[in-house]
């Protein structure tokens, strides 16, 4: 009897995917900061949790973007930093720096020194989709009570 082992497909990165989420992640960031060409900074609260958008720097075609979350519960995200690029012509917003990890590769050999899956990338980016998404639905501001004009 002979046993016949499987051959291990390469890993190939599913381009489409990662570009399709990177238009909706786009979209989703408009969402949030509209007005990010005018102001530096957004601020909201999500529960217990803060999260500030920041302009870090920006060029004709792309912004560079500092996404924070602080004092949420300790036993989820406490602190979430995320560094994304917002390439305008394309309409795409991408994944630059996740927490302490800088230089994202496109894939990964696995298994490997960090641990980072192959598609590793990808599920960087799909977990912004999903922070975007949830800031979106769970997210608001709190607006400073302006004192009454007379007359008003």
């Amino acid at each position: 009897m002979t046993v016949q082992r499987a051959r291990k497909r390469p890993f190939k990165m599913d381009l489409a995917r990662l570009h399709a989420l990177c238009e909706a992640n786009y979209a989703r960031l408009l969402r949030l900061f509209p007005d990010y060409e005018q102001g530096n900074s957004r601020e909201f609260a999500v529960a217990e949790a803060r999260v500030r958008l920041e302009v870090l720097e920006r060029s004709r075609y792309t912004t560079f973007f500092r996404l924070h979350q602080s004092h949420g519960e300790a036993r989820w995200l406490r602190h979430l930093t995320i560094d994304v690029r917002a390439y305008h012509d394309a309409g795409m917003l991408e994944v630059g720096a996740f927490q302490a990890h800088h230089q994202i590769q496109p894939r990964y050999s696995y298994p490997n020194a960090n641990m980072f899956q192959q598609d590793e990338k990808l599920q960087q980016n799909q977990f912004l989709g999903d922070w975007l998404e949830h800031c979106l639905a769970n997210g608001r501001v709190q607006q400073p009570v302006l004192p009454r004009r007379a007359g008003c």
